[in-house]
């Protein structure tokens, strides 16, 4: 894989939005935390964009991202906000300019889709994690403190969740391998198609948002038959949010129907960890080699390798 530069102090960050805008109060909120803390921000034309639900047209997008690859005066790229429309983008990105620029690229949500393309298609390891809107209503020390810990070149960061979002243990066991996933709904989204996410070998990572448990177990399940889980080492499920039953109660919490879709494989699974749309959000790192240490006592889960250089 190719691991791109590390974050650095005072570096320019380019922000960007390839899918839905950001509000202009709630972007001034999240500029001053990365401001307050050294670094310069150059905000990308797509920021003041509105086509709908859209930041811009996916071409004004596309191109937003393309330029600040190019642009050697931006040190790392971090996505404003998810919200909807990065499929439209993926045809549109120049794959071979990225892999010639490296740099980081981060967010989560809708941005899932480009993640996993950029990762798939140049070998550059990309990050699932905070986004402008992480922070638009202040400082969250847990998910700045370890996205500059994770960017910046440590290794063997071992992942403390924090002590009101204990991890779950559903089933034991330890495994390593190059760490992968996002939003479940995205993934299912891209499965039959020529960006669908190949998991052979990996810790898979899934989170989600706003959905109805028998939607949840239906897209697991969809997943299952469609061969995503059928060669992966060990499977996290992150905070599953605001989740929610109908009138006539599905039956199962999603613990349940995690493991009534995949308990009956050989590997390691837990839930409740801190990445996905909760308050509390992990850097996580792409393609880079992780190891899950699904311990009944003591879970843990360890970025082995430093994921920049």
């Amino acid at each position: 894989m190719i691991k791109p530069p590390a974050l650095k102090p005072n570096a320019t960050i380019g922000i960007l939005s390839p899918s839905s805008w950001m509000s202009e109060s709630d972007l001034k909120k999240a500029v001053s935390v990365f401001e307050n803390k050294g670094y310069n921000l150059v905000l990308g034309e797509s920021i003041f964009l509105m086509d709908n639900t859209y930041a811009g047209t996916p071409e004004q997008r596309a191109n937003d991202i393309n330029g600040m690859f190019a642009n050697p005066d931006i040190h790392i790229i971090i996505c404003a906000r998810g919200g909807y429309g990065a499929n439209r983008v993926l045809p549109l990105l120049d794959y071979d300019l990225i892999k010639a620029n490296p740099k980081i690229f981060m967010g989560y949500s809708d941005i899932t889709a480009l993640l996993i393309s950029i990762t798939q298609k140049t070998d550059l390891i990309t990050f699932h994690g905070p986004m402008l809107t992480t922070f638009k209503n202040g400082m969250v020390d847990y998910n700045f403190n370890l996205m500059e810990k994770t960017l910046s070149g440590d290794k063997n960061i071992v992942i403390q969740p924090p002590t009101d979002l204990p991890m779950k243990v559903l089933k034991s066991g330890n495994a390593s391998g190059p760490l992968l996933g996002g939003n479940l709904c995205l993934l299912v989204n891209r499965l039959g198609s020529k960006d669908q996410l190949q998991t052979d070998g990996a810790i898979l990572f899934l989170e989600d948002i706003g959905e109805y448990f028998y939607a949840f177990d239906r897209m697991l399940v969809h997943a299952k038959e469609a061969g995503m889980f059928e060669n992966i080492k060990g499977l996290i499920i992150g905070q599953l949010v605001d989740m929610k039953d109908q009138d006539t109660p599905f039956g199962k919490t999603t613990d349940e129907i995690v493991m009534d879709v995949c308990g009956n494989f050989d590997i390691p699974i837990i839930s409740n960890f801190p990445c996905g749309h909760g308050t509390y959000q992990t850097t996580m790192p792409i393609s880079a080699h992780v190891e899950l240490n699904a311990s009944i006592h003591s879970p843990a889960f360890t970025i082995l390798e430093s994921p920049v250089t």
